[in-house]
């Protein structure tokens, strides 16, 4: 999953400290989110966007190897991901 915390966190001139406390993790974890060995919780991803006042979705982006398909006979969860990936190209 690719992220855009790292330029958001550089727009607002915050540090990853500074960061890190208004979301209650650890410096550490911020630098796991921005280098993508880390995909934060739901809760964390929406932490994240509040105080960048940004939308999850801008924030972070679910790439095509991010989908697994469980059934590759199953045409409709195919299809589902092909619409989704329209979508996202607009």
């Amino acid at each position: 999953m690719k992220n855009y915390i790292k330029e958001e966190r550089t727009k607002k001139q915050l540090t990853q400290v500074e960061l890190a406390e208004m979301v209650n993790v650890s410096r550490q974890t911020i630098i796991s989110i921005e280098t993508g060995r880390y995909t934060p919780s739901v809760t964390l991803a929406i932490k994240l966007a509040t105080v960048l006042g940004k939308r999850v979705e801008v924030l972070f982006e679910v790439e095509k190897s991010d989908w697994v398909i469980f059934n590759y006979d199953n045409s409709s969860a195919t299809n589902s991901l092909q619409s989704w990936l329209s979508y996202r190209k607009k």
